[in-house]
């Protein structure tokens, strides 16, 4: 089974106007609303190339509410630990013919830590061997640092795969557990390498000091560049043509899903990276926080070249 898992997930909320204009009164031509959070876009993402997920996380308030019923709409199964805190919601305006945006995300509630006890309680008794989860995003305020790096412990002692996918402390101390797959983007290897990804011998040596760490496999996104995919035996370096982004919000957890497809597959390194490179790209060509589905990125993957 494919768990992704969403400590601090968020309705978004995409207003597009004509034209973004400080200080005066703007009218939304359009409104639309997503259930956002890495996690959640990666299940999400998931649906789209037909394979079945249990999203997890924490959710509370009306807003979670909403945010629960929205999944349940898109058929994503769902395991979610309620909290007392509202579910935040973050906003983005976009203009209708530029494509340029302005995105602000809320600081999300607080968990207490009962509420954290309850969600590890829910991992120990459902965690299998052979399953994948997902760990993604930010974590919300009251969540120690340590959060991701106990649950790959609890995770991997019982033999499921664990894919992390966040950044700063929560990525570091994460990785110290050596989750099975990291994702980390270039200005996340960069703060935590010291080391600047500016060509694809940076991306390898960024690569190779997450390797070094006891990751088995490294996707370093390189956003429109495409992405190195690293193990310790061999390197894959994938590159997307040059196309029109409509909508760059959740492209990287759609990468992320399309890796996990191709995990799922059993298939070899190479189609892992075109897999990826290919969901990613396709999302970001979608209007909002949007996802391809398989006959797109299945078409998709002849575009992407590998080396």
């Amino acid at each position: 089974m494919i768990f992704t898992v969403t400590p601090n997930p968020v309705l978004d909320r995409t207003l597009t106007v004509r034209e973004i204009v400080f200080d005066e009164m703007t009218r939304a031509a359009a409104v639309r609303e997503d259930c956002g959070g890495k996690g959640f876009n990666v299940s999400r993402a998931l649906y789209a190339l037909g394979v079945e997920s249990v999203a997890m996380g924490f959710v509370g308030g009306a807003t979670g509410r909403r945010l629960e019923a929205g999944l349940h709409g898109l058929g994503i199964a769902t395991d979610l630990t309620r909290i007392a805190g509202e579910t935040r919601t973050n906003i983005v305006i976009t203009e209708a013919e530029s494509g340029r945006y302005v995105k602000v995300n809320e600081a999300g509630p607080a968990v207490q830590p009962a509420e954290l006890a309850a969600f590890f309680d829910r991992v120990r008794a459902t965690a299998q061997p052979g399953d994948v989860w997902a760990l993604c995003g930010s974590l919300p305020l009251g969540t120690p640092p340590d959060f991701y790096a106990r649950l790959i412990v609890s995770l991997q002692t019982r033999g499921a795969k664990a894919l992390l996918d966040t950044s700063g402390e929560p990525l570091r101390l994460g990785l110290e557990a050596c989750p099975y797959l990291v994702k980390p983007n270039a200005v996340e290897a960069q703060a935590l390498t010291g080391r600047a990804i500016l060509s694809d011998v940076d991306a390898v040596a960024a690569a190779e000091a997450f390797l070094a760490q006891g990751v088995q496999v490294v996707a370093l996104s390189l956003g429109a560049e495409g992405l190195l995919l690293a193990t310790p035996e061999m390197r894959v370096r994938a590159r997307p043509p040059r196309v029109t982004v409509r909508n760059p919000t959740g492209a990287g957890d759609a990468l992320l899903a399309g890796l996990i497809y191709a995990l799922r597959a059993s298939l070899p390194l190479e189609a892992l990276a075109r897999w990826g490179v290919a969901s990613g790209t396709v999302a970001a060509m979608q209007e909002g926080v949007s996802v391809g589905t398989l006959a797109e990125v299945g078409a998709f993957c002849a575009r992407v070249s590998v080396g």
